[in-house]
């Protein structure tokens, strides 16, 4: 499963190009770049991660599916669901946080 999300990530963020990384979360030093991420219902979020550790991308609230854990370079995407806030953490390192906000699209 962990394998699908990954492919389908990378090729969606290819053909993307460089739209994608408007919606696109760098896990790097331990932290979640951007902190908090606002996006429209429908759009694909992408997290990636650049740290030598292994993190994941887990909903507080379980609103969306948790990632596997990400090797370095490894990518994770959901679509953003109904409006609201999403808050989560790596369940490795639970001091790393994060939040989307969806908006009407």
């Amino acid at each position: 499963m962990f394998l699908t999300h990954f492919t389908l990530g990378q090729a969606e963020r290819e053909a993307a190009g460089d739209g994608a990384k408007k919606n696109q979360i760098v896990i790097k030093d331990f932290h979640f770049t951007p902190q908090t991420l606002t996006v429209k219902a429908g759009e694909k979020i992408t997290w990636i991660n650049r740290d030598e550790e292994p993190h994941t991308v887990v909903s507080v609230e379980k609103q969306f599916k948790r990632s596997a854990p990400l090797d370095t370079d490894e990518i994770f995407t959901i679509t953003a669901g109904a409006p609201g806030t999403y808050t989560y953490f790596c369940s490795v390192h639970p001091k790393m946080t994060g939040t989307i906000v969806v908006e009407q699209p």
